[in-house]
């Protein structure tokens, strides 16, 4: 009997993170010269943002480019509204800008973006229709940024209820590997424990950590970049951080290796 092969399918999942993000792209990097390409992305908040983007086709040296140009990350560049948020209007237009098409069904790559419906109290996941309203939904973190009010639901940060959304990727997925890039340490980091942000970002990322660490035995290689030095809104040092993320891939790079592989199965 003949015999088929097929390749594996493989699925990335981005954790949010903020600044933080810039990792995935140097994780991603190091997958790329591996020659390991993703079937599907599955991303929250920073992660949705940068899945998106790669979604798109565009390379992770691409991407670093167009947030070295768009200093979306940083809070200084943001305007404030008198309802006491951050406008997502600066992402909307670099979004607007990026995306020749505002819809999922334009990428080359599979995506899911992660949302938090406030009313329901449930995670959204998005994966068709209109992508920029999507990506902005899950990037919108709470009391910091306006929430994103489309189909009669109140949005915000996918972060909430689900930072690291493997979910998606079951079943349609054969492997996945994950960039988690919210390590919890112990210490503050860099900054002033007592400033405002730092104690409201802490906090966030301790209420979430326990659901995202449940995730780590869905993944077959989770690359987890200890970058708890730096904070949300720390793209000053972006480039500091995509290396990080470099460096930590490269530390598994017999487990990916292994994978790669594997990325061939024999079907009867």
């Amino acid at each position: 009997m003949p015999i088929a092969l097929k390749a594996m399918k493989i699925g990335y999942v981005l954790s949010g993170g903020g600044a933080r993000g810039f990792a995935h792209l140097g994780v991603i990097k190091f997958l790329e010269e591996l020659g390991i390409y993703p079937y599907a992305i599955s991303g929250t908040s920073a992660g949705a943002i940068v899945g998106a983007l790669y979604a798109s086709g565009k390379s992770p040296d691409d991407i670093m480019n167009i947030f070295r140009n768009n200093r979306f990350f940083g809070l200084s560049s943001l305007a404030w509204r008198k309802e006491g948020f951050f406008s997502m209007e600066v992402l909307r237009a670099l979004l607007k800008q990026t995306f020749k098409e505002d819809d999922f069904a334009a990428l080359k790559t599979k995506l899911f973006v992660v949302a938090t419906d406030l009313v329901e109290g449930r995670a959204v996941i998005f994966s068709t229709g209109q992508l920029i309203d999507a990506i902005i939904a899950s990037a919108s973190v709470p009391v910091v940024f306006e929430p994103v009010i489309a189909a009669d639901k109140i949005l915000v940060d996918g972060g909430v209820l689900n930072d690291f959304p493997v979910e998606p990727l079951s079943g349609i997925c054969d492997a996945i590997i994950g960039s988690f890039v919210n390590k919890i340490e112990k210490g503050v980091g860099k900054n002033s424990f007592f400033k405002t942000f730092n104690i409201a970002e802490r906090c966030f990322h301790l209420a979430i950590a326990n659901s995202a660490y449940s995730k780590i035995n869905n993944c077959d290689v989770f690359i987890e970049v200890p970058l708890h030095h730096y904070d949300m809104y720390d793209v000053k040092h972006a480039d500091e951080i995509f290396k990080l993320g470099y460096d930590t891939a490269l530390l598994h790079k017999e487990q990916l290796l292994s994978l790669k592989e594997k990325s061939k199965i024999v079907q009867q």
